[in-house]
């Protein structure tokens, strides 16, 4: 009885250890991805990289297209190495290569190199970080998915908001390249000394390999390979699709956006421009706290019809006010996509798998990147300037996603339904 009551009160101490510490992992993954999200601020180096070197806008933007690329795929990259390594060792390695793609960068001389350093290396250490932070504080908090994974997630949103402007003032004294090289090793310091306190949660332990294997089973886990195989991923993998394009075309061409629809002058559609950051990591935090309330596939269909109620604005717009609330409503429901799918594809594939599950879903932001700049570029070379066409084209595509989650939760109902039945 006395062994029994002490096996009980080590329960529950360990118990208490680990409410603490998740708590702890948690305000540490914030803080490392408000780190990494500082590569939203490319802007803020684009200009005076094209005034030193001579680019064109369109070979600047090329380092931040190469560096959101390569993101996902890093991600993909990262369940592997945790498999061999730990999360820990995968957070300090992508420490490392994003404060030396950055620091890399204040010593480049052309554009291709800029391409390297910044593109594949910064964005490789992003994608592996990105990857650990959020998909284990979810693992960490699994009665609260969606907010561990909103939160993680809002990090990453908010850090250009807040290193943008740090980074105006390192421009202004060290130039471009020495800015580069300062954030750089001041951003790979904060990460290897935070990165240290990263942890996976604790895992059930039993010596019976029939037992453990029934407690994964019981528990959804599906490894990647085989989550490839269901319906359900390519579901889940389009509304990852959908769900990027409006944001990041609104991302891409607010401020032109606001020029032409609206007439403002460049600095006051940049004060505009400047909201989209804050709208897109508080959606982060709020849609993935109210997912845990009404449910994924209600908040993705909330979602979804206020980033359409955010383009009905934009077509309208005549005024300043309307296109801050149609440009807000849009990012906020972009940055609700990564507070919210990391959850989702735990609950549809367990979180054994969780960082390589997602990874693969996240490459659907590629494709996003891609689709929604092109719809803004076709809309304008079309009308003659006019953004009114690619706000027709992106409203049907929330319309479909809608439709595509509808289908989604009612696929979602009968697979519960078959599982409830096999038990």
């Amino acid at each position: 009885m006395g062994t029994y009551r002490n096996y009980i009160e080590r329960i529950e101490e360990e118990n208490k250890m680990n409410n603490n510490k998740k708590w702890l992992i948690l305000a540490v993954s914030i803080v490392i991805n408000l780190c990494i999200g500082f590569a939203y601020a490319w802007s803020v180096f684009s200009k005076p990289l094209q005034m030193d070197f001579g680019w064109t806008p369109s070979q600047a933007s090329m380092a931040f297209t190469i560096n959101l690329f390569v993101l996902p795929i890093a991600m993909i990259f990262a369940g592997p190495l945790v498999k061999r390594f730990g999360v820990r060792v995968v957070v300090l390695l992508g420490g490392v290569l994003f404060g030396l793609g950055l620091y890399l960068s204040g010593m480049i001389t052309t554009v291709y190199q800029i391409y390297i350093t910044y593109g594949l290396i910064a964005g490789s250490g992003i994608g592996l970080i990105y990857s650990i932070t959020v998909s284990n504080t979810v693992k960490w908090f699994p009665e609260h998915k969606g907010l561990a994974g909103g939160l993680t997630a809002g990090g990453f949103g908010a850090g250009s908001l807040i290193f943008a402007p740090v980074a105006v003032q390192f421009i202004a004294a060290q130039g471009v390249l020495g800015a580069f090289q300062t954030l750089g090793l001041i951003f790979a310091g904060v990460i290897l000394v935070l990165g240290i306190f990263i942890a996976a949660p604790p895992v059930p332990v039993t010596d019976n390999k029939a037992t453990a294997a029934a407690i994964s089973q019981s528990s959804g886990d599906v490894a990647t390979r085989d989550m490839l195989k269901t319906p359900d991923f390519y579901v889940i993998w389009g509304l990852m699709v959908l769900g990027c394009i409006s944001g990041l075309m609104i991302i891409s061409q607010a401020s032109p956006i606001g020029q032409v629809m609206v007439g403002l002058s460049p600095e006051q559609a940049a004060f505009a421009v400047g909201f989209i950051g804050l709208a897109n990591a508080t959606g982060r935090v709020v849609w993935g706290t109210v997912s845990d309330k009404i449910g994924r596939y209600n908040t993705l269909m909330c979602m979804f019809a206020l980033s359409g109620a955010g383009l009905v604005a934009l077509y309208f717009t005549k005024d300043l006010p309307l296109f801050m609330v149609g440009i807000c409503l849009i990012a906020a429901s972009y940055g609700g996509v990564f507070g919210l799918f990391p959850s989702i594809t735990a609950d549809n594939f367990g979180i054994k798998h969780l960082s390589m599950n997602y990874g693969v879903v996240m490459t659907g932001l590629s494709i996003g990147a891609f689709i929604g700049p092109q719809i803004a570029a076709y809309a304008v070379e079309q009308s003659g300037g006019s953004y009114n066409l690619a706000f027709i084209i992106t409203l049907g595509i929330n319309i479909a996603a809608i439709i595509l989650v509808l289908f989604a939760k009612r696929m979602n109902a009968k697979h519960k339904m078959t599982l409830a039945t096999e038990n």
